[in-house]
């Protein structure tokens, strides 16, 4: 009934029955209606009429604003991500009796990929865990685009080197597993400051259809971070386990990691993104790993 005041006060819908004004059947009735009588023409003149105000502002609530109707037909990658690259997250789990042996592999073959010059990739980084999830590797490739991954992955999978370096880690593997990111358009992914020390990485999976929300807070609660600490990159999942998001830091020590984050406590606005974003994770997950030798970060 209320509703039914409200479309009679403004004038928006003729006598109808009581019963087509019930919670469903009148609000389809008085959609139906408003899609097929009200024209282009009627909308530009309505602007300044008190009544058409309202009229907007009850078809606001059903259908949502104009600013919100066109941020919805935008896909995440356009309204978070930078766009020029796409990141491969590698987590390769070793049996421990490889390690050596997987190490001294991939360092021969990953710099090789990533040093030929007709392949579209570059090695952001490759990491073993030192706390964590022991006897795991970490790996990120960055490609120029989605059709730099396709190009770069049709030719290593002809490449007889990639071949027989295939058949020969395969027996040390446990576990592998990959996810295609995007970059956020607010944290760029670039080397830290100096090299040396640890790194980590966090991986928090979020509640479905929250990703926006904590990029909001993100954003802001970053600069609370990064007056004391560089940020060397942060992802979320395209492919793969969805609902993911990454951000890996670096530190000289975990003593300094310690420091860090106090000090990150005592600025205002950091208690409030923490409080705002642990509401909407599901999962998190810490890594501190440390740089191989042949790694670009390290």
């Amino acid at each position: 009934m209320v509703v039914r005041q409200v479309f009679r006060l403004y004038g928006l819908v003729p006598h109808v029955p009581n019963n087509l004004f019930n919670a469903s059947l009148g609000v389809s009735y008085f959609l139906k209606r408003q899609s097929s009588t009200i024209s282009a023409e009627q909308t530009n003149r309505e602007v300044d009429n008190p009544k058409s105000k309202a009229s907007s502002f009850v078809r606001s609530i059903f259908h949502g604003s104009p600013a919100a109707k066109e941020e919805a037909k935008q896909t995440h990658s356009k309204l978070l991500a930078r766009g020029k690259y796409v990141h491969e997250l590698q987590k390769h789990r070793i049996k421990p009796e490889y390690l050596e042996d997987y190490i001294k592999l991939v360092s021969e073959h990953y710099p090789r990929i990533a040093n030929n010059q007709e392949n579209f990739v570059h090695l952001c980084g490759s990491w073993q865990t030192e706390i964590g999830d022991l006897d795991t590797f970490f790996h990120i490739w960055e490609y120029k685009g989605y059709s730099g991954y396709h190009d770069t992955q049709n030719r290593i999978k002809k490449d007889t080197h990639y071949q027989r370096f295939l058949k020969e880690i395969r027996p040390m593997i446990l576990q592998r597993t990959n996810q295609i990111c995007l970059e956020f358009a607010f944290w760029q992914t670039s080397p830290p400051n100096v090299y040396g020390g640890i790194y980590e990485l966090r991986t928090y999976e979020l509640k479905p259809g929250h990703l926006l929300e904590w990029e909001s807070y993100w954003n802001r609660g970053l600069e609370c971070r990064r007056q004391f600490c560089e940020p060397v990159g942060a992802w979320f999942s395209q492919l793969g386990a969805l609902n993911y998001v990454h951000h890996m830091w670096q530190y000289p020590d975990l003593e300094k990691r310690k420091i860090t984050r106090e000090q990150a406590w005592q600025v205002d606005g950091w208690a409030e993104t923490v409080y705002k974003t642990v509401r909407l994770v599901r999962t998190m997950e810490t890594n501190i790993l440390k740089p191989l030798d042949f790694s670009p970060l390290r």
